[in-house]
């Protein structure tokens, strides 16, 4: 039995792009749920939360009666659209005493919970924060600190964008997952970003430009707009001695074809390298005490 679940509900970045040229790798924007017997973590609530969300609660129904005492933790990379956007239509914030903690660091500009009263609140949206009845508590937490969830062990960095964003190290059962989304690279590695990555079974990794892209060479240059590339991740991957890497936080003006053509040029330099797809599923487990990792991140592993 596999000691983590890992599945993708949002992949893009900046903008939700549906349409019959995102139809394999999907349109909604950042969501992944990490689960196990215990956990259930959610890293971001990009559009693909809504989808969680119907699933939980088909989920819960059908399988497991008592899986609305099951806490839900959202770890927020950062509060914006793309990031927070599919909160307001998560089913189980409407359901009476349903569990959710929500997390993230500190923005600069207010806390956490004002950020996510202000995105519920007239005229954005009709139904305002404070009615919810599910039990939910928000919080931030502090850079560099090591805090536990539901007996995962959670450790948060600041990387590298425009306003504050984090990235977060899971570590459940001996398996090590890092999610760094909205995070530029550096002229060489960011030694900070390496030292949370360091021996992780799975880096999901911001990969939204091609280096011709970042560079200025087809169009604008994208220096200093907080966002990576597969090439960035690749030298990332190998410094850090990661086992998998996954790139996300594809540009929403991307084809599949086109982030199909983007794996193959990072599977050359990184060939345990696959691109995040919606529905795609990734399963770690251990046996005899060591880590077995069979990532396939596509649409057909759901």
């Amino acid at each position: 039995m596999a000691a983590i679940d890992i599945l993708f509900h949002g992949v893009r970045g900046s903008l939700a792009s549906p349409g019959s040229s995102t139809i394999e790798v999907g349109g909604n924007t950042s969501c992944i749920e990490i689960s196990s017997e215990h956990q259930r973590i959610v890293l971001d609530a990009g559009t693909g939360l809504r989808a969680l969300g119907e699933r939980i609660m088909r989920r819960d129904r059908l399988d497991d009666p008592s899986a609305h005492t099951k806490n839900t933790t959202i770890l927020l990379s950062h509060v914006h659209w793309d990031h927070i956007q599919g909160l307001p239509f998560f089913t189980p914030i409407y359901v009476p005493g349903f569990p959710i903690d929500v997390i993230s660091g500190p923005n600069g500009f207010m806390p956490l919970e004002e950020a996510l009263r202000r995105q519920m609140s007239p005229p954005f949206f009709p139904v305002a924060f404070d009615d919810l009845p599910s039990r939910m508590s928000v919080r931030d937490e502090r850079p560099g600190h090591t805090f536990v969830v539901e007996g995962a062990q959670v450790t948060m960095a600041r990387l590298n964008h425009p306003d504050p964003v984090y990235g977060y190290r899971i570590e459940i059962d001996g398996v090590a997952v890092v999610y760094a989304t909205d995070t530029e690279h550096y002229s060489c590695v960011d030694p900070g970003l390496s030292t949370l990555a360091r021996g992780a079974d799975i880096l999901i990794y911001d990969a939204q430009y091609t280096p011709e892209e970042y560079r200025g060479e087809c169009g604008p240059s994208k220096v200093g707009w907080g966002h990576s590339t597969f090439e960035a991740a690749c030298e990332l991957a190998r410094q850090a001695g990661v086992r998998q890497l996954v790139l996300f936080h594809h540009d929403p003006g991307r084809s599949d074809d086109q982030v199909a053509e983007i794996e193959e040029r990072a599977r050359a330099l990184f060939p345990a390298t696959v691109a995040a797809r919606e529905r795609g599923r990734i399963a770690v487990g251990s046996e005899q005490g060591a880590v077995r990792s069979d990532a396939t991140a596509s649409p057909r592993a759901a």
